[in-house]
């Protein structure tokens, strides 16, 4: 396992505290599939966040935005 992967598994670990074992490493799939797509997801969230809107909010409106590509993904 790589650096950047062992750091990546770490930190969706870290994020995901109390979500099983299981859906933590599919998200780390979908992550290692697109991490640029995620990146932006990233940085369009913070970007909400900083114009005042809560994270949950931000993160719902991103994630709808980007809804097609996080399909094609899970397929």
């Amino acid at each position: 396992m790589g650096l950047k992967n062992f750091l990546l598994k770490k930190m969706v670990s870290a994020r995901m505290q109390g979500v099983p074992k299981d859906e933590q490493e599919k998200m780390l799939a979908l992550i290692q599939k697109d991490p640029a797509l995620f990146e932006r997801i990233a940085r369009e969230v913070e970007e909400k966040m900083k114009s005042g809107k809560d994270q949950m909010t931000a993160t719902m409106e991103v994630v709808r935005a980007h809804e097609e590509e996080l399909k094609k993904l899970m397929s």
